[in-house]
C-alpha cells in the first residue's frame, strides 16, 4: 500500500505557498494521469466551484516550473499533465483515441537516446514519444473489418 504525497510539504518544498487551489490542483492531477487543462479545471471545480479558469492555468504553470509535475504536449494534441516526474520515462500515444500511457526508458543498447551530435549540449533528459493504436482501437478495427462486405 502506497502513502498518499503530503500536497503542503511537497508545495513548501518547491518554495510554493499552500492555497486551496495548488492543492486542488495537485490532487487533480495526481489523480488522473496525462489530464488536459479542460479535465483538470472540471476535477477541481467539484471542490472549488468558484475557481477561475486564470488561477488554474496560473497554478499549472507554477507547479510545472517547480518540477511538481510534468507537461507534456505530443504532436496534435493540447498539453496534458502528469505527477510522475524526474525519472525520464516516456509515453505511448494511440493514434485512435489519444489515449496516453506511460513507458519506462528502454534498457540496454539504445542508440536512439544517444544523440549523435549534442551541438555542445550537456544532455540531462530524453523525451520519446511512441506512436501505435492501443488495444481497445485494435479490437475495434478487428470487429469493424470483420464485419465489412
Amino acid at each position: 500500500m502506497t502513502t498518499p504525497p503530503d500536497f503542503p510539504q511537497m508545495l513548501r518544498g518547491a518554495g510554493l505557498r499552500v492555497t486551496r487551489p495548488r492543492l486542488a490542483v495537485l490532487d487533480a492531477v495526481h489523480a488522473h494521469a496525462h489530464a488536459d487543462t479542460d479535465t483538470v479545471i472540471g476535477v477541481v471545480r467539484q471542490g472549488l466551484p468558484d475557481v477561475s479558469h486564470q488561477a488554474v492555468y496560473d497554478v499549472l504553470r507554477a507547479l510545472t516550473a517547480t518540477g511538481l509535475i510534468r507537461r507534456i504536449q505530443p504532436s496534435g494534441s493540447v498539453a496534458r499533465y502528469e505527477s510522475r516526474v524526474g525519472d525520464n520515462h516516456h509515453h505511448v500515444v494511440c493514434r485512435g483515441c489519444g489515449t496516453i500511457a506511460d513507458v519506462d526508458c528502454a534498457v540496454g543498447h539504445t542508440p536512439c537516446l544517444l544523440a549523435s551530435d549534442d551541438r555542445g549540449f550537456s544532455i540531462d533528459e530524453a523525451e520519446v514519444i511512441y506512436w501505435g493504436t492501443c488495444p481497445d482501437c485494435a479490437a475495434e478495427a478487428a470487429s469493424a473489418d470483420a464485419i465489412a462486405p
